[in-house]
């Protein structure tokens, strides 16, 4: 990995993150950032900089910065912050969608979800065009899980469909805002997270335990373009009534 300036290369590089989740449940946004007091507390760039933290996931979300379209975006928090975090030789790796489901105008099962992700990654990109590595979107699963599958968060979906539909609207925003923002920046990088955790059970529960953990890596499989026919989660997302043609796209754009 790349040595910063103010670590010792003989370890590691630190890396953080913090949480910034924004999502919604209703017509109700909780904004992660407001409650944890980030959001108005810029001397916290100070201290991530003084336990030596050289790289950092930091947000700049879509449904805050930007929540009628790139046009009338407000930038000011997102210019004050950045600038920071480069006075504080800290690189980051800058998030777009945490756990949220865009402004009011879409949500995660809306099929103008990607293309208003991918809109607005050009905007950050031609914005700041010297920034590397990117998340467009943040853990597609989990935020599927909890807005397709358990019915938590918006648009509180509690089946098969609306879970595939959520999770394939933000991979495919993954695909097409890299491919936005690497029209503006030729080399920037993609850093997917996922929650990978493993799933244990009893002997009486043993099915449910070995399709958590064949879904699990699911996000990562389309993104890669390596979920295939013969997979059980393809087999899954067909009978759940996801067309074979819309997971067929991700074999076609990884």
């Amino acid at each position: 990995m790349e040595k910063s300036d103010n670590l010792n290369p003989a370890y590691p590089e630190v890396w953080a993150g913090l949480e910034c989740t924004v999502n919604r449940v209703g017509d109700e946004y909780m904004d992660q950032m407001q409650l944890n007091g980030h959001a108005i507390r810029e001397e916290d760039i100070a201290l991530f900089a003084s336990i030596g933290v050289s790289k950092m996931r930091y947000p700049l979300l879509w449904e805050l910065t930007a929540p009628d379209g790139p046009a009338t975006a407000d930038w000011s928090w997102g210019d004050r912050r950045l600038k920071l975090l480069q006075e504080h030789n800290i690189t980051p790796i800058l998030g777009l969608v945490h756990h949220g489901s865009g402004p009011r105008h879409t949500n995660l099962a809306d099929p103008k979800f990607p293309e208003g992700v991918a809109e607005y990654a050009r905007a950050v990109a031609e914005r700041y065009p010297w920034l590397e590595y990117f998340t467009p979107v943040n853990e597609p699963l989990t935020t599927a899980r909890f807005s397709g599958l358990y019915g938590v968060w918006y648009p509180h979906g509690r089946d098969g469909y609306t879970f595939g539909l959520t999770l394939l609207h933000q991979c495919k925003a993954t695909v097409l805002a890299m491919r936005a923002i690497r029209e503006v920046i030729p080399h920037a990088k993609l850093v997917q997270t996922e929650d990978l955790g493993k799933t244990y059970s009893t002997p009486l529960l043993a099915y449910q335990a070995a399709a958590d953990n064949e879904r699990r890596w699911v996000s990562l499989d389309l993104l890669t373009g390596n979920l295939s026919p013969e997979d059980s989660m393809w087999k899954y997302f067909v009978d759940s009534g996801i067309p074979e043609e819309d997971l067929q796209w991700f074999r076609d754009n990884p």
